[in-house]
């Protein structure tokens, strides 16, 4: 793969993550400065300038990380190709294919801009919830099979985790509120 290639597959990556928060911008800003303001929230809840600069960060990782796994190759030798599907094959092998991994990203970066319209467009706070934790279930297995390709696309995973694990923890708590 040549430095150019490289770099233009690097950049169209990080353009499809940040493209998943801009389509799922389109629900939640016209919705802060009505019905998010109205609504009850709890005292953790963080200030509303904190997301526009968390999610863009995280999207940008997420991008970076998808791209160290296509950079990887789609080599077969050893990776995991499916024909025993379970998940205790695609989570502990020690090979997995990137094609794998970067389609378990793509349905994952699917749930993370529809959770945006579940929560504020459509204003389905129980079913934000529930699919908020399908959500973050996909986030772990993206970064465990990113990490199973190349440590670092796991590691740059990792804040994502924590960020939706604490976003699960405040949509619940606004579901149960309100």
């Amino acid at each position: 793969m040549s430095r150019l290639h490289s770099f233009l597959t690097l950049i169209f990556s990080i353009l499809i993550a940040q493209s998943a928060g801009l389509i799922g911008s389109v629900a939640t800003r016209p919705n802060i400065d009505t019905w998010y303001r109205t609504i009850a929230k709890p005292d953790f809840t963080p200030p509303d300038w904190v997301f526009p600069v968390v999610w863009p960060t995280l999207f940008l990782l997420m991008g970076i990380a998808a791209w160290l796994v296509y950079r990887s190759g789609a080599r077969t030798s050893g990776y995991y190709s499916g024909r025993t599907a379970s998940y205790e094959n695609m989570l502990l092998r020690k090979a997995v294919s990137p094609w794998l991994a970067l389609s378990v990203y793509g349905v994952h970066l699917l749930f993370n801009v529809l959770w945006s319209f579940l929560f504020f467009e459509w204003q389905l706070l129980g079913l934000a919830f529930i699919e908020v934790l399908f959500l973050l279930a996909l986030i772990i297995i993206t970064a465990r099979l990113f990490y199973l390709i190349r440590p670092l696309a796991g590691y740059l995973m990792i804040p994502y985790i924590f960020w939706v694990s604490y976003a699960s923890v405040l949509n619940g708590t606004i579901w149960w509120i309100n």
